[in-house]
């Protein structure tokens, strides 16, 4: 038996705002131009929200409008002062991603990552925590005491196998007007309990805002950065991270799709396993894999050469309808859910 501890944060966390602007800003030019090639970038702090990379597309979008619209969605007020300071992609990558060499956007590992805990394949403690967060974006929009900004931490007691048994400690802290804080953090705790006992699980201990108040928070109390929360948009620590970001990239930045492609083929090679987790990784400009690793509980499994053929950017693209996906939504609460 050990412990194990996850994490999510929420909509309104700083860093996942950013997220949700690069990728709204994406999904508005894809919106337009399916062939758009896009590496988004978005920092905010104190007032300020500075949008920058590169987009190469023939859609006519308002950034500013875009950054506002979803700054209000979240629940944050829009009177941010807005910097568009996107340029278009080097000529340089271009000429091994266009569709006649169809290459990867980038070198690098990507990972996915399946497991028999619930339905979704997918580790029990993250998906209470992504039904939680998803909870939080709601009750904050109709009760005025609950601000948008926050995290959330399971702390689960497991056995080996990656089996959670129960909770010992839920850890959250959620911005809120600190009016009537002993009602709502009952209302915090209460629902944490109905989603815990959904999945069998007890909850030994809470902490609660355990700093005593959080009551200034978003922009004005952090700074926020498109891709710091790259273990949350994966699987919350349960499996590796090729460190690449997944917002904000159209789907020729292997970063985003071939991570889709992995976690799709873990999903297929589950059956029989209690986890799988495979690599896949590329050379920028190069259509195949370099390699793909194939992990579970029972040893490696050998890839079929005809997977190879399935992990070209292309493939992905076209297999998993990769441009048709909602980016924005991707972006709130995890990639894989």
């Amino acid at each position: 038996m050990y412990y194990y501890s996850n994490e999510i944060v929420f909509r309104g966390h700083p860093d996942k705002v950013c997220d949700q602007i690069s990728a709204a800003i994406l999904k508005a030019c894809m919106e337009q131009d399916k062939n758009t090639r896009a590496g988004i970038e978005t920092m905010g702090g104190k007032g300020r929200i500075f949008i920058t990379g590169e987009v190469t597309t023939s859609a006519q979008i308002d950034v500013k409008k875009i950054a506002r619209d979803v700054l209000n969605d979240v629940g944050y007020t829009a009177d941010y002062e807005i910097i568009d300071n996107i340029g278009k992609q080097s000529a340089d990558i271009a000429l091994g991603t266009n569709d006649e060499i169809g290459g990867a956007g980038d070198q690098g590992m990507m990972f996915g990552y399946a497991c028999d805990d619930t339905e979704r394949m997918l580790p029990a403690a993250m998906v209470i925590l992504q039904e939680f967060a998803a909870w939080y974006d709601e009750i904050r929009k109709t009760d005025s005491r609950f601000l948008p900004d926050g995290k959330c931490q399971i702390t689960g007691l497991y056995e080996e196998g990656q089996k959670i048994q129960k909770i010992a400690t839920w850890t959250i802290s959620y911005q809120n007007t600190e009016k009537e804080r002993e009602a709502t953090d009952k209302i915090i705790i209460d629902k944490a309990r109905e989603i815990a006992s959904k999945f069998g699980m007890e909850i030994e201990k809470f902490l609660v805002n355990p700093t005593g108040k959080f009551e200034i928070g978003g922009f004005d109390g952090d700074a926020g950065l498109t891709g710091r929360k790259i273990v949350v948009d994966s699987y919350q620590s349960f499996a590796n991270v090729g460190g690449g970001c997944m917002n904000g990239k159209d789907p020729t930045k292997v970063d985003f799709s071939a991570a889709h492609k992995a976690r799709e083929i873990a999903c297929r090679y589950l059956p029989g396993h209690h986890w799988v987790e495979v690599q896949l990784s590329y050379a920028i400009g190069k259509d195949k894999p370099l390699a793909i690793y194939i992990d579970t509980d029972k040893g490696s499994v050998e890839a079929p050469e005809s997977l190879y053929d399935e992990c070209t950017p292309a493939r992905i693209i076209r297999d998993l309808k990769m441009k048709e996906l909602d980016y924005v939504e991707l972006a709130k609460y995890g990639h894989f859910r």
